[in-house]
């Protein structure tokens, strides 16, 4: 029995018999769905409207899955979950995904009870993420308060770092680009990459020099992550 309230879903699949079995499946459970068959259209129905959860193909025409999840990201004024389908089942693929921003990833065929419990699993964690407080291992972000604490001991964070770590709390465990931090930092008037590793060198001096283990990690040639453990930060290394 569903725990959480229908969802608002946006279907971004160009295979009709696809998205006629996940719209027949879905409205019976009671989300409601509204469609799109091309990338770009798909982008524009995710930029204007409010949904719960976008279920995107890899494979469209007019712009494909991962370069509509990348400008959702980049553009979007919100973090809205995004679970991706595929026909593709290779690590690199998956790997390219979640680099720009996807939250979970499906491979064809899919039992559509599977989806659906997905789909409920990303929601509810995304309102965890909702919620004024941010909780990602030791490290505690009150977006309300605008304070951010890590074992219990007040972080001095600039306004500007702050908001670097507001970003990248909300997308966790995923990679925030370059691009990206680039984008929702600055908008269209990117500032000079000098100032950007200034912040991020402040940023990390302020969460975890004092402390045992590195929570904010550079993944080389791509952007930047938060991790929770010890463990996971010797994975990320």
């Amino acid at each position: 029995m569903n725990t959480l309230p229908p969802l608002q879903i946006l279907l971004i699949e160009d295979e009709q018999n696809i998205a006629k079995n996940i719209a027949e499946f879905f409205e019976q459970k009671g989300h409601v769905l509204d469609f799109a068959v091309r990338g770009n259209q798909g982008l524009e129905l995710a930029l204007q409207n409010y949904y719960d959860l976008i279920i995107l193909d890899l494979h469209l025409p007019g712009m494909d899955g991962t370069e509509v999840c990348q400008n959702i990201r980049e553009r979007a004024d919100r973090h809205i979950p995004i679970l991706m389908l595929t026909a593709r089942d290779s690590l690199e693929d998956k790997v390219e995904g979640f680099t720009v921003g996807t939250d979970d990833y499906l491979s064809k065929p899919f039992s559509l009870q599977e989806l659906e419990v997905r789909c409920l699993a990303l929601s509810r964690r995304h309102l965890l993420h909702t919620n004024d407080k941010l909780v990602i291992g030791p490290l505690v972000l009150d977006r309300k308060r605008r304070t951010a604490m890590r074992e219990n001991s007040t972080l001095e964070l600039s306004s500007m770092g702050f908001k670097i770590l507001t970003i990248l709390a909300e997308a966790y465990p995923q990679v925030v680009s370059r691009s990206q931090l680039n984008f929702k930092l600055w908008g269209d008037e990117p500032t000079e990459s000098d100032a950007m590793r200034s912040h991020i060198y402040q940023l990390r001096n302020a969460i975890d020099k004092p402390f045992p283990f590195p929570m904010l990690k550079t993944v080389f040639g791509v952007g930047f992550v938060l991790v929770s453990d010890n463990a996971e930060s010797a994975n990320n290394d």
